[in-house]
């Protein structure tokens, strides 16, 4: 795996620390609500995992599948539930985890979709931002970090379901996704 990946972008350090940094904003924003973290999977989960950890505050969590990718590097912009929450959402104030806010397409369906659930509250964080591939009006509350206009793997990202289990992210290089 490592010899397909260009140049590392972010060290295990360099995302604890921004993860970290992002748990702290958490708990302060949500101490004394009802704080319930869904993931967005599969590329979320590594982050939710560290994320979850670093809030000091009572937090239930529950998962949702989504696709719009495919095999590809660029979203189709459909988006299909393939796993659907489990707890109805009313009275809880929610952070939408997701691993990369590009496009926004799917995190702007989604936020449509749970805000028709009637939670008290739903904010999106994201730990990675890449507002130059933006093609809806869609702003995350918490930003781990803006990022350039690469493909990345790695940290529970991927390309083809593959490099997810990297430790790190990195810049995929061309000729593996061309």
């Amino acid at each position: 795996m490592l010899e397909d990946i260009e140049r590392v972008l972010f060290t295990e350090r360099q995302i604890a620390v921004i993860v970290e940094r992002i748990g702290k904003e958490i708990t302060r924003d949500y101490r004394g609500k009802n704080l319930l973290l869904v993931s967005v999977l599969k590329g979320s989960v590594v982050f939710m995992a560290d994320l979850m950890r670093s809030i000091d505050i009572p937090a239930r969590i529950d998962f949702m599948a989504t696709s719009s990718y495919g095999s590809g590097t660029k979203t189709s912009g459909v988006v299909k539930i393939i796993k659907d929450l489990d707890i109805n959402l009313e009275g809880y104030d929610i952070v939408l985890v997701e691993d990369i806010l590009d496009s926004g397409k799917t995190l702007s369906y989604l936020v449509e979709l749970l805000q028709s659930r009637n939670p008290n509250s739903l904010k999106i964080c994201t730990l990675f931002d890449k507002p130059e591939r933006r093609q809806v009006e869609i702003e995350a509350a918490y930003v781990g970090t803006q990022i350039p206009d690469a493909f990345i793997v790695g940290y529970g990202l991927d390309y083809d379901e593959k490099y997810r289990n990297l430790p790190f992210v990195g810049v995929l290089k061309p000729q593996v996704y061309a």
